[in-house]
């Protein structure tokens, strides 16, 4: 194999993190699509299982067919974010592909009908939650892990605008499937979930902090239990009670949302006193982190039920008295409303790009302040608005959420360290989704409560007029208004499903009339546009607070950077070189003791820099010039026959025993002297090329040159021996024999070829003590050195 061809194959990573950008963008927007394409398709799916949605003892039906994958995500984010912090994050992500695939093809198949189908698709509608939370949990910190600080935002732009857009096409693509059969509704996610599922395995890999520890087994139930409760309370609080037009004085709901804030404050007492929690509490001790994630869950608070009323608004007033047949509305809703997805198209990915270099703060306040004027302008419009305007504004206010929601998810996400990532990123799914789900029950109560005051009044007078009996016109213009707000939502003829048998015993004139296009819209478009005024204002207020939480956050934060300037003081030596290089650096090379993680550190600087990793390149040159083929050399280190056998195989490797035995005859030293000529030799043509190498005396080999930045990987050897001994599971002694003959070994080679000391700090330009400062962190602090913004604490 010739050298180009080992350069040009480890050059590869540089393209790693577009293949993360896109196979998460597809899962995260199959994950989301998934959870509007239903909406729209639930007139369907209910006509085809032969089950009447609106009757009073299948609302509950509606209610989790509408709300139980919603709810099912945002429990589950948070400890999947945790267990791939625990157990890799793209092997939970890779599980999350294969089941939300398996639950596709299930919810496919579902050919019977009745209350049972109605269970079925439920029940794999939660399973299908679950690796719907398996995708968006572990997602965005792929993506941290895979982009630098000064790409997140871009990257996590995309994600986010992929999801949130998500939500809008399931709404087109749920119309147009669920017209020809509302199983295409679930099997359309089956052939992208298998190729999803194929593709990641195949490409994705770990390269984040895993951080191996026992899962907090109370901290996940109470976490669970808790939330679980209050969204399901929130659920049926929706729902009519006794004499009440909601559900919230329901004494079952009351016990649910009162139970479970009380379960989830022994969450938060158990996860302060567990020495490997779920959620780290300590990361809210971090602003950026914390004002983030407080202005999303108020953001998601004041927009989370803006569909649901848009889509009410829709499909109940402006579409029928523009000629549209209420059995239309869900498909035509849909594309009335994707001037909204074009503003977050927009916005999402240059306001990301833009973060990245001034912060997240200016463009999600500024995004905040932007959705709270949308809504002040909405809320002047009439029932029957000209669209253009409407249409304006909806942009505008995608346009301004956009401009939030990247910023914002990068801002989190580069705030917290690296290895806490999975669950920050599942804390953040968990605030939005709540807030999203608190937001509907909020939006309906809010308009429940407007159409209360007005609507009875107006549609009692409204029946009499058309010769309803007075009995039956004041028995329906009293019933609970969530049944027509159901009904408008669902696509149905809301006065058909109000008046049900009594249309029979009415004239054919009177009842087309009570039936047609105008009659319900003209009927209900005052007291509606009072509860959704009222809903604006909520949602206006909602972004003022949110913009204010935002602008909370500070400067820009990046962990890294920020933990590499307060331990400045680990980073340095003081008898490094005298000067750093001066021009631009071209290679990187990088000495490592044992256990400072020097493959680990290399590899992720040649990732974060787009560089070859040079480590096999070396061997297999110079196994190739000594015409010695490299599995037979490889073999020789475990008989140990010759010198450069076991030199070479360590070398390989770049762990284990790198001194060679010593030559007890001249044919011996002569093998061992032209090895060492040959691995200069390849060493310096590869320089010269540029790269990263690790280890091989490098430093010393490349002294003579000034585009070569020398680094030194070291710490005290106690933390070196522990530090393996985490990440491994092998015990200390055997760490500690193993790091003693290591180091040994390597000090050994470089003292017999070039009379030098590894740890001679002369040899390099930077020293880190990565048990102060982490693999990650010490991989940006190189890069930093390379691009020449490195503390004055780092060098000489």
């Amino acid at each position: 194999m010739s050298v180009n061809r080992v350069a040009a194959s480890a050059s590869r990573p540089d393209r790693y993190k577009w293949i993360a950008l896109s196979n998460t963008t597809l899962g995260v927007l199959m994950a989301v699509v998934n959870s509007s394409i239903v909406l729209i398709s639930l007139p369907a799916i209910f006509r085809g299982i032969h089950v009447n949605p609106l009757a009073p003892a299948n609302v509950s039906l509606l209610l989790w067919m509408l709300m139980g994958y919603m709810v099912v995500t945002a429990v589950l984010v948070v400890s999947l974010g945790r267990v791939g912090d625990i157990f890799g994050r793209v092997r939970m992500y890779n599980l999350g592909f294969l089941v939300f695939t398996v639950a596709s093809i299930g919810l496919s198949v579902v050919f019977f009908q009745g209350t049972t189908a109605a269970l079925t698709l439920i029940g794999l509608r939660v399973v299908q939650g679950v690796g719907g939370a398996l995708l968006m949990a572990n997602s965005a910190a792929i993506l941290t892990d895979a982009f630098p600080s000064n790409q997140r935002g871009m990257a996590l732009g995309i994600n986010v605008v992929a999801g949130i857009s998500g939500s809008f096409i399931g709404l087109v693509l749920g119309g147009l499937l669920s017209g020809v059969d509302w199983h295409l509704v679930f099997l359309v996610s089956v052939p992208l979930g298998l190729f999803g599922t194929v593709w990641a395995y195949l490409k994705l890999r770990e390269i984040g902090v895993v951080k191996r520890a026992r899962i907090d087994w109370l901290g996940n139930v109470t976490f669970a239990v808790g939330l679980i409760s209050v969204l399901v309370g929130i659920t049926y609080g929706i729902q009519p009670y006794g004499g009440s037009s909601m559900g919230w004085t329901n004494p079952e709901v009351l016990v649910e949302i009162v139970g479970g804030v009380l379960v989830l404050g022994l969450f938060v007492w158990i996860e302060r006193r567990t020495e490997e929690p779920m959620f780290n509490l300590g990361l809210f001790r971090i602003r950026a982190f914390t004002a983030g994630n407080l202005a999303s869950l108020l953001a998601s608070i004041g927009r989370g039920g803006l569909m649901f009323m848009l889509i009410i608004w829709l499909q109940g007033i402006w579409l029928p008295l523009h000629g549209f047949n209420f059995v239309e509305t869900p498909l035509w809703s849909a594309i009335y409303m994707l001037p909204l997805t074009a503003g977050f198209l927009v916005a999402g990915p240059f306001s990301g790009y833009l973060s990245d270099r001034y912060g997240a703060r200016p463009f999600a306040t500024g995004g905040m302040l932007g959705a709270a004027v949308s809504f002040g302008l909405l809320s002047l419009l009439p029932a029957d608005f000209p669209y253009p305007v409407f249409g304006a504004l909806l942009f505008v206010n995608g346009f301004a959420m956009g401009m939030f929601s990247a910023p914002n998810t990068a801002g989190i996400m580069n705030s917290v360290p690296a290895e806490q990532r999975g669950a920050a990123s599942g804390m953040r799914s968990t605030f939005q989704n709540s807030g999203m789900t608190l937001s509907i029950g909020l939006f309906f109560t809010l308009m429940v409560l407007g159409l209360a005051s007005a609507l009875p009044s107006s549609l009692y007078h409204g029946l009499l007029q058309q010769g309803v009996p007075q009995a039956d016109a004041a028995r329906i213009s009293h019933l609970p208004p969530v049944g027509s707000l159901f009904a408008a939502f669902l696509g149905y003829n809301p006065m058909a499903s109000l008046l049900g048998p009594v249309l029979g015993h009415l004239p054919a004139s009177r009842a087309a009339v009570l039936t047609g296009r105008s009659f319900f819209p003209d009927l209900i478009s005052r007291p509606f546009m009072t509860g959704m005024r009222v809903t604006f204002y909520f949602s206006a207020a909602m972004m003022l607070v949110a913009a204010a939480a935002s602008w909370m956050r500070g400067k820009r934060y990046v962990h890294d950077e920020q933990q590499r300037v307060e331990v400045a003081a680990a980073v340095g030596h003081p008898a490094l070189r005298a000067s750093m290089p001066t021009g631009p650096v071209r290679t990187i090379t990088i000495s490592a003791s044992y256990g400072a993680g020097g493959d680990e550190v290399s590899r992720r600087v040649a990732e974060l820099l787009s560089l070859p990793f040079l480590d096999r390149a070396i061997p297999v040159e110079v196994a190739e010039e000594l015409a010695t083929p490299l599995d037979q050399v490889l073999s020789e280190e475990a008989s140990g026959r010759t010198g450069v056998g076991e030199l070479l195989a360590g070398l390989a490797r770049g762990v284990g025993p790198v001194a060679p035995s010593p030559a007890t005859d001249a044919e011996g030293e002569g093998d061992a002297e032209r090895f060492r000529r040959q691995t200069e030799a390849v060493i310096r043509r590869l320089a010269a090329q540029g790269g990263v190498i690790l280890g091989r005396g490098a430093a010393i080999i490349l002294a003579d040159r000034d585009d070569v930045l020398r680094v030194r990987l070291d710490g005290p050897a106690e933390r070196r021996v522990q530090r393996v001994a985490e990440l491994t599971g092998i015990d200390l002694a055997t760490a500690r024999r193993d790091q003693r003959h290591t180091d040994r070994a390597r000090q050994v080679y470089l003292r017999h070829f070039y009379d030098a000391d590894p740890a001679d700090p002369g040899l390099y330009d930077v020293w880190i003590d990565t048990t102060a400062v982490g693999p990650e962190a010490a991989a940006r602090m190189i890069v930093e050195a390379v691009r020449g913004r490195v503390p004055s604490a780092v060098t000489n």
